[in-house]
């Protein structure tokens, strides 16, 4: 047994969580809410993770994401020009997330048709964007946090009334005071950014860092960033607002691949000082 040790998280890993099996390598553990990049086995032309197909770049190396409810174990399967398949069984470490137990029902909030179909029409701007497939390398290099300040808000938390669970929270939250700048994690090219402002999130920009993987920031004062600007890991593209549906100015930051949903703080790691 090792531990993994990441944003003040110390998850227990078996030792055999980084080991190679049937010419797979993975670059450590994987982990409920994690990212894991690794590399398929030579001669590989197609790569899977269950049934979902993952994207293998030319080098053979490829990223994977764990959704917060991922099962415990995964099988990544690669098939070869000649027809074989080599299958590599992921042990997925669980985490214990923040449940809020609330015993009162939760209040519905009231929808006129008019703001549904507005809504309607956000969600599905954002599916679009987050559906992207780019070129960008983003999704090689080690991430860094968009902006700094106390963590307000952690990933999977979630309250659940009389017995009815609420969504979780689905990323980490940044209370780095009003007007401080906001940057990219990692390379990548912005697939959306306003206007209009959304109902909810506010000033949204969405990076596509590649191979499935993209980040979003929300509530922004405002955006730096134009749909289809290449963006490098370090600049800017907005700065921290309190827009949209938000009780104060903060980042809220969330990441997805291919669906699942990641623990930023996980994948960026501490926060340095």
């Amino acid at each position: 047994m090792r531990f993994f040790a990441a944003a003040s998280l110390l998850i227990a890993v078996p030792a055999a969580a980084a080991a190679t099996q049937a010419g797979f390598m993975l670059d450590g553990p994987a982990v409920q809410g994690g990212l894991v990049r690794g590399r398929a086995p030579a001669g590989s032309t197609a790569l899977f993770l269950g049934d979902r197909p993952v994207a293998l770049a030319a080098d053979g190396r490829f990223v994977l994401g764990f959704d917060r409810d991922q099962p415990a174990t995964a099988t990544l399967s690669a098939r070869m020009a000649d027809g074989r398949v080599a299958e590599h069984s992921v042990a997925v470490v669980p985490r214990s997330w923040r449940i809020e137990h609330v015993n009162i029902a939760q209040r519905p909030g009231v929808v006129d048709e008019a703001y549904r179909r507005r809504r309607e029409a956000e969600l599905e701007r954002i599916r679009a964007a987050r559906a992207s497939v780019s070129d960008a390398p983003g999704w090689r290099q080690r991430f860094i946090w968009p902006a700094r300040g106390r963590i307000s808000g952690r990933f999977g938390a979630q309250r659940i009334f009389r017995g009815v669970p609420a969504s979780y929270h689905s990323g980490v939250d940044v209370a780095g005071g009003a007007g401080a700048p906001v940057v990219a994690p990692a390379d990548g090219i912005v697939v959306l950014s306003g206007p209009p402002i959304f109902s909810l999130e506010g000033n949204l920009v969405i990076i596509d860092h590649g191979m499935g993987l993209n980040s979003a920031f929300l509530h922004l004062a405002a955006s730096d960033v134009a749909v289809g600007q290449r963006v490098r890991q370090g600049q800017r593209i907005g700065a921290i607002g309190s827009s949209g549906r938000a009780t104060g100015p903060h980042l809220h930051w969330s990441m997805m691949w291919n669906g699942s949903r990641l623990d930023p703080q996980l994948v960026a790691g501490p926060m340095a000082n």
